[in-house]
């Protein structure tokens, strides 16, 4: 008989596809561990089950307009920051897309961002990001600018869509036809995946911003209105990647 060590490392190992049969092996063994272990297997596969169900619920727009070619998914980071720029993410998912996970990127851990971030870079058809700097914001306002971050992300990809699903905004100037979806980055897989491109791209930045400026604490905050970055503004004044526009009143 094998031991209970032995049975374990042979559920830790197995394909997802093996757990029902190996439950079905073991399933007369009456001892607790094993028990214990095939217990643990199902509520793995109920809660893969219940994440696909979701995942699928949120391909409904992919269905909807797939027969018009490619659907591209788009959404933003960093609109409320004080600091740094705003990041738009454009993204292409393949037709039978069985990725898992996707959500609002602010739904998820940033381990988990980090680790969706680069299968999606690896398995999309096409990721474009745009951005528009402190400079530009405070130019144009940051409605314009996250418009003009849009375009360029769209402009970057390297197959043309033929529909934009957005995170609630359309965007002007644009000749490729658009529908809005509000909080369709928890509704939309394509404009979750854009949100988790642009999240990671602009957290990695407002890192990178950190290590020149780290009287700031970029990293921590990346830019938002945190207690300790007012303080920070305060004590050593506005930084050259501080929204002029953002700040004013605590500059004075």
């Amino acid at each position: 008989m094998k031991s209970i060590q032995e049975i374990r490392t042979e559920f830790q190992n197995a394909a997802e596809t093996e757990l029902d049969d190996l439950c079905a092996l073991y399933l007369e063994d009456e001892r607790k561990g094993v028990q214990a272990l095939i217990g643990k297997a199902r509520k793995q596969q109920e809660k893969l089950e219940a994440e696909r169900a979701r995942i699928e619920k949120m391909k409904a727009y992919e269905y909807q307009y797939e027969h018009l070619g490619y659907v591209c998914g788009i959404d933003e980071a960093g609109r409320g920051p004080l600091a740094g720029p705003v990041v738009a993410g454009a993204v292409i998912l393949p037709k039978d897309c069985r990725l898992l996970y996707l959500n609002d990127s602010k739904q998820l851990s940033e381990k988990r961002r980090e680790e969706l971030y680069d299968v999606i870079m690896e398995e999309a058809v096409s990721v474009g990001v745009g951005y528009a700097g402190p400079a530009r914001i405070d130019e144009i306002n940051i409605l314009q600018a996250t418009y003009e971050a849009m375009r360029e992300a769209v402009s970057k990809l390297t197959v043309r869509p033929q529909i934009l699903l957005n995170d609630a905004v359309t965007i002007p100037q644009m000749d490729i036809p658009q529908v809005p979806i509000i909080k369709g980055d928890a509704k939309s897989i394509s404009i979750a995946a854009a949100s988790i491109i642009a999240k990671v791209t602009r957290d990695r930045l407002m890192r990178e911003y950190d290590k020149v400026m780290p009287e700031y604490g970029f990293a921590s905050h990346k830019g938002y209105g945190a207690a300790s970055h007012i303080e920070a503004i305060r004590k050593y004044g506005p930084s050259p990647i501080h929204r002029a526009t953002f700040i004013r009143n605590f500059t004075d």
